[in-house]
């Protein structure tokens, strides 16, 4: 049953991401964080996709236009899985990295979403990296089968995986567009943190 609720909330994500595309509006921007995209590289492979999809619907109404229940059918589904594909791209687009005075935002379109407290990082660079091998303790976020930028952690972050299962992440390697402005500005937001009047003594 989790796993059924956590496909509808993913689903209804998707959905809402595509009114927010269309309105041009950001989701978790409000506050006045820094917003950092990462949707450059796969943009085009997304709506190459969707034409496929398009074209692979045409083709079935065509073959299947002597069974109209089964056509019906069908062409629901395929309709269904256009738009699930642009509600994946939307959500990329709407939904950015966002870093704020405390928590640096890392998120992938509607299924990741993973908020680290800015005390809790060790380092971050600009790396890029155009292979990823699964390893525990790390979450390798690629678009277009790259990353831009790894987070070291002091101490590991709790993220819950599609179908919720619980690991804790030390490393975090994941793709901006602009990573050299991002591990600036976060590289900033650390020094500030560290010396703001709360940590010097008294």
């Amino acid at each position: 049953m989790n796993t059924v609720r956590r496909l509808f909330w993913h689903e209804l994500r998707l959905f809402a991401s595509l009114g927010l595309w269309i309105a041009r509006r950001q989701h978790g921007t409000t506050g006045g964080g820094l917003a950092f995209g990462y949707t450059h590289g796969q943009g085009a492979v997304m709506f190459g996709f969707a034409f496929v999809c398009v074209v692979e619907t045409v083709g079935m109404s065509v073959l299947l236009r002597d069974l109209p229940t089964l056509h019906a059918v069908v062409f629901l589904l395929d309709v269904y899985g256009v738009v699930i594909v642009v509600g994946q791209h939307a959500a990329s687009v709407v939904r950015p990295h966002v870093l704020d005075s405390g928590t640096l935002r890392i998120r992938r379109a509607a299924h990741v979403d993973l908020r680290i407290p800015l005390e809790t990082i060790a380092s971050v660079r600009r790396e890029l990296r155009m292979t990823h091998e699964r390893a525990d303790g790390e979450l390798d976020l690629a678009v277009g089968a790259q990353t831009t930028v790894t987070v070291q952690l002091a101490e590991p972050v709790i993220h819950f995986t599609f179908l919720g299962r619980r690991r804790d992440i030390g490393v975090v390697r994941f793709h901006a567009d602009d990573a050299d402005h991002l591990v600036h500005e976060l590289t900033r937001a650390r020094n500030a943190l560290s010396s703001s009047p709360e940590d010097l003594p008294a």
